[in-house]
This record gives C-alpha cells, sequence and structure tokens, in this order.
C-alpha cells in the first residue's frame, strides 16, 4: 500500500470534475456563473441556448459574456419544439448535470424538470436556481439583483445617513445565488457517486443573501432597529473604520482588534495616545468616533493614498487602497496568479477575463477559451452525443430546431 502523502506531490492531477458533463441553460448572471464555475473545475459544460441566444448574449457581444461564459461549449434549441425537446433528452441521457435558472415552472411547462428527465437519466442531478425557492407565497416573484437586494433588506442599509437607501454598486446577489449553486450541485455529484440516485438541488437569490445582513443583525439585535451608516460599521461598534481621504484619493481602513489601533497609532505618531482611556478598547474608540476619524485623517491627507496604504499595511493594519476598476483589472497580484488574462477578441478587442477564483492543489488552472459564437458547437456537440449527419443538422436548421 502507497504512502497516501505521495499523492499530494502530484502536480499534474486532473481537475476534480473531469469528466462530467453539463447542461448549462442558465441565463444572464447567476446560473451562467454557476456554470462557469463548474467548466473551470473540469467540467464539459455545454451552453444550450434559445435559437436567438440567452438574453445576456442577445444584447450583443459583451465583456460579461466572455466573463461567464468563456471554456463552455455552445449549441441553440428549441425546447418549445417537439423535435427540439426530443434532442434534448438525448443529451440527459449522456449528461451528469442539468442547471437552469428559469421562473418556477418553468421546466414543467417545457418538460425538462427533474422528474421527467429522472425517467432518462436516474443518476442525473438536477439544479434549478430562482429568486425566492421554488415553494413559499413569493416563489413565484419575479427576481432581479436590484428588487433582490430591495426585498431582503441590503438596500436599506446602504447609504449614508438621511439620504436615500441605495443598491450595492455591483450585482452581488446574482454571484451569491450562483456561487450556492455551484456548491449544491458539487455536493449533489457526491451524494451521486455514494447512492447511485440523482437529486434534485435548488438555491434562493434571497436566501443566499441573508447571511450578508449579519453585522447589521448585531445592531438590530441590540436596538430593535438598523441604519445607514455610510462606510463606517454597520453597528457603529468599531473605529476607526471609515474611508480617510489622502492627497489624491482614498483608503479604505479598518482597526478589528486592540494591536491594529496600536498600530495605527505608531504609524501616524501619535504613540501617546496609547494608554489612552478614551481609546483603550473598540467600544471606547467608538464612543469617540468623531475624534477617533479625525486623528486618522489629519494624517492621511499628509500623504498619497499608495504612501498610506504601504505604511499601515507594513505595520499589519487592515487597508486598502479605494481603487477605480481600471485599476483593478491591471492589478499585478491577480496576473502574476493567473486570475486575469486578456484574451484578444475580433470585436471587442483585448479584454481581462478572470479564471475561477477556486484553485485545486496538483492541478493547472484550465485554460480559458473565449465564449463561442452561437450555435456554434452544433455539429461538434449533436454529431457525437446524438449521432446526427451534416445532412440533419441542416434540416434542423431550417426548420428553426437549432
Amino acid at each position: 500500500m502507497s504512502d497516501i502523502s505521495d499523492t499530494h506531490d502530484d502536480i499534474d492531477r486532473p481537475l476534480p470534475l473531469t469528466g462530467v458533463t453539463v447542461l448549462d441553460l442558465g441565463q444572464i448572471y447567476q446560473g451562467p456563473y454557476a456554470g462557469f464555475l463548474l467548466a473551470m473545475a473540469g467540467a464539459r459544460v455545454i451552453k444550450v441556448e434559445q435559437t436567438l441566444g440567452e438574453p445576456l448574449r442577445a444584447r450583443g457581444n459583451s465583456l460579461p459574456f466572455a466573463m461567464l461564459n468563456s471554456s463552455k461549449e455552445t449549441v441553440t434549441l428549441n425546447l418549445k419544439s417537439p423535435d427540439g425537446h426530443e434532442m434534448f433528452l438525448g443529451l440527459v441521457k449522456n449528461a451528469d448535470v442539468v442547471l437552469v435558472n428559469f421562473a418556477p415552472g418553468v421546466p414543467e411547462k417545457l418538460k425538462i424538470d427533474a422528474d421527467s428527465l429522472w425517467k432518462i437519466n436516474p443518476r442525473l442531478v438536477f439544479a434549478h436556481a430562482s429568486g425566492f425557492g421554488l415553494s413559499g407565497p413569493s416563489a413565484d416573484q419575479t427576481a432581479m439583483d436590484i428588487t433582490v437586494q430591495a426585498h431582503m433588506g441590503s438596500m436599506s442599509v446602504t447609504g449614508h445617513p438621511g439620504e436615500l437607501p441605495v443598491k450595492a454598486g455591483v450585482p452581488f446577489v446574482d454571484f451569491l445565488g450562483g456561487s450556492h449553486l455551484y456548491g449544491a450541485i458539487v455536493t449533489a455529484l457526491f451524494d451521486v457517486q455514494r447512492t447511485g440516485r440523482g437529486r434534485m438541488v435548488e438555491t434562493s437569490m434571497a436566501e443566499a443573501a441573508y447571511h450578508t445582513l449579519s453585522t447589521n443583525m448585531l445592531s438590530w439585535h441590540q436596538s430593535g432597529s438598523t441604519q445607514r451608516t455610510g462606510n463606517k460599521h454597520a453597528a457603529l461598534g468599531m473605529a476607526p473604520y471609515d474611508l480617510y481621504e489622502c492627497q489624491d484619493g482614498h483608503i479604505a481602513l479598518i482597526a478589528v482588534t486592540n494591536r491594529h489601533w496600536r498600530s495605527v497609532l505608531s504609524v501616524i505618531g501619535r504613540e501617546d495616545l496609547i494608554g489612552d482611556s478614551r481609546y483603550k478598547e473598540n467600544s471606547d474608540r467608538a464612543l469617540h468616533m468623531g475624534e477617533v476619524d479625525e486623528l486618522v485623517e489629519s494624517w492621511t491627507k499628509r500623504h498619497s493614498r499608495e504612501e498610506a496604504n504601504r505604511l499601515l499595511s507594513d505595520a499589519g493594519v487592515p487597508v486598502a487602497i479605494v481603487r477605480e476598476v481600471k485599476e483593478v483589472v491591471a492589478d499585478k497580484h491577480l496576473a502574476e496568479r493567473g486570475f486575469i488574462e486578456w484574451l484578444e477578441h475580433e470585436k471587442l478587442g483585448s479584454i481581462p477575463v478572470p479564471h475561477s477564483p477556486i484553485r485545486w492543489t496538483g492541478s493547472s488552472l484550465r485554460p480559458l477559451e473565449l465564449f463561442h459564437d452561437l450555435g456554434a458547437d452544433n455539429g461538434k456537440v449533436f454529431g457525437e452525443m446524438l449521432g446526427l449527419s451534416e445532412e440533419q443538422l441542416q434540416d434542423l436548421k431550417r426548420r428553426e430546431i437549432i
């Protein structure tokens, strides 16, 4: 019996989902992100679109589409037609996963729901992401990222005191939903390996967003209410915790522990305050938040954001420059890790395309392959998986099945 530690030294292990086939019917952000994560984990992901393309593609070639749909094969199918439906069932026979983020009830109308597909493939994982889940009074409510932010409370605590609530600047709920869908699929695949039985999994954007309220829940639990605190701590229980002006921009700074606070005082040259009872504990500093912020910002205003960030970071303080998107896509750290890769597209030009944020020891990153044109893999996929000839494919195209 070989020493198991030997296997950990492999540097050319297959990606963990190698051999898994996924039919990705995802649309816009949530579903396609889950499909992208599966693809970058080694799965063969076949993106199945309506004949005019899914809604995000229908808006035209774009960087967001490239970010979410690279390294996938692409086919088109009219699932409402008898022939298109039959072809999809043929694909299902050879698939491990079907993922959708349709509104509840749509898979049943198309007759591609879990119960229908298990008759074809009893080991299939059927994954359904939705806004509010597939049961409950709100299940049929149309959901988009901004509406879920409003519904689940995050919008009510975002913004500045006395001003209107605002949405987050990024559609974080969509990507939380996609991340949870990916996790649910991989967990279900593990279950299939153990039991031999397929399983349906569902995720809710609303429920995925709930845990993000953790800090605000602290305020609600203690006082019975929440508030908009701008860039300060949601429960106003920590200082310094804010954006601080520099000569050429801003930095974000937080002192979570007393050690962080002592480091801040050391950097800004105010070691004389280390023993001051007004600032001894976080609760004390929170009571004197205005004074704390003034101490910090009187120092940051005398420095560039790069210099302030370097000095504080070197001292172990959690700090970051408030960067613009153009700075993020040029990040040397992300490039060095191979996370962002600049690829050439004939219409979009040079674009920054990300890899998965998940890494597997011993396996190289899957090479990024830019998204394929609509239906580009019809011949390959339908020929390989359904045995269709070129003549049959042309007939299907003529009849607008593909």
